[in-house]
């Protein structure tokens, strides 16, 4: 166990949520150091040894970190280079290379625990993987298609009536004028599907008639539930419009949420729930690092004080 040593905030330079658990971590005095690995270069230097004498260190214009000392890793919005002043082939290789030297090395800290391992969380956003995990925990999975065979879209639609689409993963995406796109969740009849959608897997989901979502910010041992009242079938679509409220879970959903976290051995994530007016929860997905920060704003609830004890705590075993 390693619980003197700093905690490493992997992310982006504008990160108002990690700024908020870095607050917390001051405040009990344990000591952060923060980067982006698009900072390497001059302002972020690496250098690991494994073999005879493993060991290394990590340094900052601010921290010279060794990297057996790291108590934890909170892994939260990182950007890697691009290395756009370099030609298309030595962008992609240097990139790899700082994909593979700097992120291999900090996958492989000996003394950190995770909030979250990457390559864990990685195989969490896997939508396919996590329907199987929550049917298989109990939780309430609305029927659900991956498919891209026109006429089995066609009569999952037919079968179901209201039928939405929903994208496998978020991905960047620009317009060819470089207008920013996103994709939301949306209604899709039989006769809007066309041999378009032969060319890849698409997820296509029976539509839950809700009342209102449930986000659910799981860190540790801690469960916060949020009731987000919209009357909009995707909430993300305009958050003025949005209400919220503190709520708790049944037991049974709380033990099958952690359960879900523990079956990809993460320590948080957030979950999306529907419910029905019947009082129903429906399980729509995980997000292994989801957003949270807007939800203490809105709400009060101790998120960030959550994130930073299990951060303070250090490897457990």
């Amino acid at each position: 166990m390693n619980h003197a040593g700093p905690v490493a905030v992997v992310t982006e330079v504008d990160d108002v949520t990690a700024d908020m658990v870095i607050a917390e971590l001051n405040q009990h005095g344990v000591p952060v150091v923060r980067f982006d690995p698009s900072d390497i270069g001059e302002r972020l230097v690496l250098s690991a040894r494994f073999g005879a004498a493993p060991g290394g260190r990590l340094r900052t214009p601010s921290r010279d970190t060794a990297l057996e000392g790291v108590r934890s890793l909170y892994w939260r919005r990182p950007t890697w280079p691009h290395f756009d002043h370099l030609d298309g082939p030595d962008a992609r290789f240097a990139g790899a290379q700082v994909r593979h030297g700097l992120g291999g090395t900090l996958y492989a800290l000996p003394n950190a625990r995770y909030v979250n391992h990457p390559l864990r969380n990685h195989t969490a956003e896997h939508k396919p993987l996590q329907l199987a995990v929550a049917e298989r925990l109990g939780l309430t999975v609305p029927p659900t298609l991956i498919s891209n065979d026109l006429d089995d879209v066609r009569a999952f639609i037919a079968e179901h009536g209201q039928v939405v689409y929903k994208a496998l993963r978020w991905t960047p995406y620009r317009r060819t004028d470089g207008v920013g796109l996103t994709t939301w969740t949306e209604p899709v009849t039989a006769d809007e599907v066309d041999e378009a959608v032969t060319v890849v897997p698409h997820l296509f989901q029976a539509r839950v008639d809700k009342v209102a979502d449930i986000r659910v910010v799981v860190v540790g041992p801690e469960v916060f539930a949020v009731r987000i009242d919209s009357g909009l079938l995707d909430w993300r679509a305009d958050y003025d419009a949005l209400s919220y409220e503190p709520v708790t879970l049944p037991s049974r959903v709380e033990r099958a949420l952690i359960a879900h976290l523990e079956h990809f051995g993460l320590v948080s994530g957030s979950f999306d729930l529907a419910l029905t007016r019947d009082g129903d929860l429906h399980w729509l997905e995980l997000n292994p690092n989801g957003q949270w920060g807007w939800l203490e704003d809105e709400t009060g609830l101790p998120i960030a004080a959550a994130f930073a004890e299990v951060l303070a705590q250090g490897a457990t075993t």
